[in-house]
């Protein structure tokens, strides 16, 4: 008989917003060929929608929401909790944000296991309403469910030195090293291969964005920064002064989300800049370095665990002054971090690994159903 798993905490399949919908569409294809019967939940805004739809084997089980709102994001996970509660199989859910209603399993006495993600309330975005909310979830998911998921072995420690918890698992984001080139791109950017450094982050101030592009604007660089994600430069006050900086080395070049555009950006690139603080194994990150990117990272125990040490780190304007002076006059010491970088990622990253990891985790916990 076909195992039941049922996938919660995305916005749903095909994958179109971030890291945790990618990693649940890569899963959710995997366990499908390892004869699972995989059910995604989905938020939709459209009302007539069959509850049921399939998508290359997969369940969609599709819940209905009037808009596509941080409120109705929480109601369609309260919704999800309460649909698949009453189904038998396992239950993994991405993310802790509404662990609250986790409960509904818990009294259910269903079988949970639950990726904890980054520590979400030390976001500096957040109102001091939002990190509360977040802090009290952070604890009622380790209250509430069975087994735990760090992405990272630093979060893992803070779970398990925070918590006294002892039933989490480590297992990484992964990414993909083959992919279908678009040279086009690059001149239609106006830009040259390894002539220019890459961004890719969502312009919050804990992606360190302002401290980047006011350093590197501070000397004539000879070499292009091309910024990628959605900006509001007349309304937002953060990116707003993110502008004030830019002259014409700096290319924001918009959101782009079309897979094969975003790697051969990032494979033609001299270095990727990564000023992610929080969180723990950023996927943007893991995707860099499949594509060979020399790294430039924020210094936290997060980026350092990714990289080891073959990249650059900095703290601040100074130390990142430091980072591109070094890494734009040194190639040779570029194409040997490149080498080994690329060898983290095989032993590490490799989506065909992280993916027979969780198999065997939820192989394991499926045989508790039968006690």
């Amino acid at each position: 008989m076909k195992k039941n798993i049922y996938i919660l905490g995305t916005r749903g399949l095909p994958a179109n917003h971030g890291g945790f919908e990618t990693f649940a569409e890569k899963l959710s294809l995997f366990l499908v060929k390892k004869r699972w019967n995989v059910f995604v939940y989905c938020q939709t805004t459209i009302k007539k929608k069959q509850k049921y739809t399939k998508w290359k084997n997969i369940n969609l089980v599709n819940i209905y929401t009037k808009k596509d709102t941080p409120l109705n994001t929480i109601i369609f996970d309260l919704k999800s909790i309460i649909h698949s509660s009453s189904k038998k199989g396992l239950f993994l859910i991405l993310g802790y944000n509404t662990a609250i209603f986790n409960l509904i399993f818990k009294i259910k006495k269903r079988i949970t296991l639950i990726n904890m993600d980054g520590i979400e309330w030390k976001r500096d975005k957040w109102s001091l309403l939002v990190k509360a909310w977040f802090y009290i979830n952070e604890y009622l998911a380790v209250k509430f469910n069975d087994f735990y998921i760090a992405d990272n072995p630093h979060i893992k420690k803070y779970l398990s030195s925070k918590y006294k918890i002892q039933n989490i698992t480590m297992i990484p984001y992964g990414s993909e090293a083959k992919y279908k080139k678009n040279e086009r791109i690059l001149k239609k950017l106006n830009l040259k291969k390894k002539k220019y450094s890459i961004l890719i982050a969502r312009p919050e101030p804990e992606n360190s964005i302002y401290l980047i592009i006011k350093t590197f604007t501070k000397v004539k660089r000879n070499h292009k920064l091309l910024i990628l994600g959605r900006y509001d430069f007349k309304n937002n006050p953060y990116h707003k002064k993110i502008f004030q900086y830019a002259n014409e080395e700096i290319i924001f070049g918009g959101a782009i989300y079309n897979k094969n555009t975003v790697d051969t950006l990032r494979d033609n690139s001299l270095s990727y800049i990564h000023g992610h603080k929080v969180g723990g194994t950023n996927p943007a990150l893991v995707e860099a370095i499949s594509k060979n990117c020399y790294i430039i990272a924020y210094n936290n125990p997060y980026n350092r665990w990714v990289l080891n040490n073959n990249g650059s780190y900095f703290n601040d304007e100074k130390s990142l002054q430091n980072c591109f002076e070094e890494v734009f006059n040194k190639g040779k010491k570029i194409n040997k971090m490149q080498k080994l970088i690329n060898k983290r990622f095989v032993k590490y990253f490799n989506w065909e690994k992280i993916l027979k990891k969780y198999e065997n985790l939820l192989n394991k916990k499926y045989k508790l159903l039968k006690n």
